[in-house]
């Protein structure tokens, strides 16, 4: 209800949120909170119990899971992505980005035992990129569950020089 609710007040066209199947358990749960919030948010008798409730949205927001870690699901079973964004540009950023995530990285070292989740994201990222013809890749996986939309809203937003799209049909 408040994933709802958040929806509701920012009223996105597009949302970009963790793969259903990942390594994660909270990965996973807040991909199903994030799909579910998406199919309530326009439904105008779903109360979110906020106490000044935004009105529902006009339609269901496009829903993109981003790639699982290192592209499988938690069997180790491939998830191929519809699309890579071309991130080459924003390589640099990302590392950074990670790097500042310190909360990470001492649960990394503490629960697995690993420091080098910098080098795994960046051996994943130019995997990923080179598979499509790039230096570093962001696959997303478009869901199309009924009555989600169907419109390639992500990489018409894109653009077709920074997005690569999957060879075979769906």
């Amino acid at each position: 209800r408040r994933v709802t609710e958040i929806l509701r007040v920012t009223r996105p066209d597009l949302i970009l949120t963790s793969a259903p199947s990942d390594y994660l358990c909270d990965h996973e749960m807040t991909s199903l909170l994030v799909r579910d919030a998406c199919f309530a948010a326009p439904a105008p008798n779903y109360r979110t119990g906020a106490a000044d409730p935004a009105p529902a949205i006009e339609h269901i927001p496009h829903l993109y899971f981003m790639d699982p870690i290192g592209g499988v699901d938690r069997e180790g079973r491939p998830v191929p992505p519809d699309c890579v964004v071309d991130i080459a540009d924003q390589f640099d950023l990302k590392r950074d980005m990670l790097k500042a995530h310190a909360s990470q990285r001492n649960w990394l070292m503490r629960q697995h035992g690993m420091d080098d989740y910098i080098v795994t994201m960046e051996r994943w990222t130019k995997k990923r990129g080179a598979e499509y013809g790039l230096a570093a890749g962001e696959g997303f996986r478009h869901y199309l569950g009924h009555p989600y939309p169907e419109s390639p809203l992500l990489e018409e937003a894109i653009g077709e020089l920074r997005i690569r799209r999957r060879a075979a049909a769906r």
